[in-house]
């Protein structure tokens, strides 16, 4: 499993995610979620089935505030969390 996030769109407070699933698993269920400092979840991106193919999801941050963020892949077994700075 993969994840990347492109550089965020400075006029719309939006930025776009992707990942990749792992070519030897089957379908398997993905969520994809943003927190807040706090641990709060703010977002739900996915949260569904997915097989091992490349996905692209748009995430709009305009209705939070500028400040550091967390998203989660969980994919499985596979979790992992990067940081996201939000900024107006």
């Amino acid at each position: 499993m993969r994840i990347w996030l492109c550089s965020q769109d400075s006029l719309t407070s939006s930025t776009s995610a992707g990942f990749r699933g792992n070519e030897e698993t089957d379908v398997v269920e993905v969520r994809l979620s943003v927190y807040d400092i706090l641990g709060r979840e703010v977002s739900v991106l996915v949260n569904e089935r997915k097989d091992a193919v490349v996905y692209s999801v748009r995430f709009d941050g305009s209705g939070l505030a500028s400040g550091v963020y967390f998203y989660r892949l969980t994919a499985g077994t596979f979790v992992e969390t990067r940081k996201l700075l939000l900024r107006r």
